[in-house]
């Protein structure tokens, strides 16, 4: 199993406001603008110039499975990782106990989404994404 870390995922209550936020006061460029995402959220990502980490912003309808209540300190939404073959790395994964909480193009197939999100032993998400799923420019 080849993963290679992609980017941290975080949690933002005003989509708006954290963009200028980022962009304005910590004076990162946006890489990709908010765009929707299945199911019923937004996720814009972020970078600061000169380097290749991301930052990826997440916000979901209240409600969601995917945005459950907000308490202080718990905006960390989900680490991702890049694999040749989500569905393999899903399987390999699971033999070994990990807990799978979203299977391969169970959200989002319709619109060619094939990521998975696995769960690890602190319960903090792991996506799991197609290698170059996130093509960085600039």
């Amino acid at each position: 199993m080849n993963l290679r870390f992609g980017y941290t995922g975080i949690r933002v209550r005003h989509m708006d406001e954290s963009i200028r936020f980022y962009t304005e006061v910590l004076g990162m460029e946006i890489m990709e603008p908010p765009q929707p995402t299945p199911p019923h959220g937004k996720v814009a990502t972020l970078r600061s110039p000169g380097s290749p980490q991301l930052l990826e912003l997440n916000w979901y309808k209240p409600g969601s499975r995917f945005g459950p209540p907000y308490s202080n300190g718990e905006e960390l939404d989900h680490l991702a990782f890049e694999c040749d073959d989500v569905e393999r790395v899903v399987q390999d994964l699971e033999s070994k106990g990990v807990t799978v909480l979203v299977r391969p193009r169970e959200i989002g197939s319709s619109e060619g989404w094939n990521e998975a999100f696995v769960e690890d032993p602190n319960g903090i998400w792991i996506e799991l994404i197609p290698e170059k799923a996130k093509v960085v420019t600039k």
